[in-house]
């Protein structure tokens, strides 16, 4: 079966080197936070100034002055530390994240990036700092649906929407498959719920062999 939020964000989870410094976008990657265990020492990194973010917080554990960039209240791991806004994105920019986590409404078979505008009518387009991200972090994973909700795919030839960054992703993680994007093509490291065949069948991107 396709996987659901939570497992899809496990499964993101798995792929998390231990010791990375790592920053979860807006949405659903916040759940990856979750999924990670706190002896695989994996520092967590937050826009508005934040290292050693921990799992959400709940019940009595949250916090109106301590939340992660989504305004979404979140616990600290011991070591946590503050700091500006601009150092923040300094450490964004300089290629100090080992690893971003972030949503999308299109990622292209050559790894660009749309994710901040669909130019819908009375949508607020709000790009945040994602585009700071998508080049200073190391590797770039996208965590998305592999349809909208028309059907149509979200992981496509060419992108239509406004690019966030080109050729930045490294690899999307989605309900029915996870892709890893290389110089030789889109290659399916594993499906859900479906095979190689039927993904070929419901993509325009070509898609390499290799699902394991």
């Amino acid at each position: 079966m396709p996987l659901n939020p939570d497992q899809l964000a496990a499964r993101v989870a798995q792929d998390i080197e231990p010791g990375s410094f790592v920053n979860l976008g807006i949405g659903q990657p916040t759940k990856v936070a979750d999924h990670l265990p706190a002896e695989i020492g994996v520092v967590l990194h937050t826009e508005n100034g934040m290292l050693g973010m921990g799992p959400a917080a709940v019940g009595d554990e949250a916090d109106p002055d301590l939340t992660n960039a989504g305004k979404v209240p979140v616990t600290e791991l011991p070591g946590a530390a503050y700091f500006h806004h601009a150092d923040s994105f300094a450490m964004m920019r300089g290629g100090h994240l080992d690893v971003c986590v972030m949503g999308a409404f299109q990622v292209s078979a050559s790894g660009d990036l749309a994710n901040w505008d669909t130019g819908a009518p009375g949508a607020i387009p709000a790009v945040g700092g994602a585009m700071d991200l998508a080049i200073g972090a190391k590797r770039v994973y996208v965590m998305m649906t592999l349809f909208a909700r028309n059907g149509s795919p979200k992981l496509v030839p060419a992108c239509t929407y406004p690019l966030t960054g080109v050729g930045c992703v490294s690899r999307v993680y989605t309900d029915h498959a996870v892709f890893e994007i290389t110089p030789d093509g889109v290659r399916v490291l594993e499906s859900f719920g479906t095979s190689v065949e039927e993904l070929r069948a419901r993509l325009e991107v070509p898609l390499a062999d290799g699902v394991r």
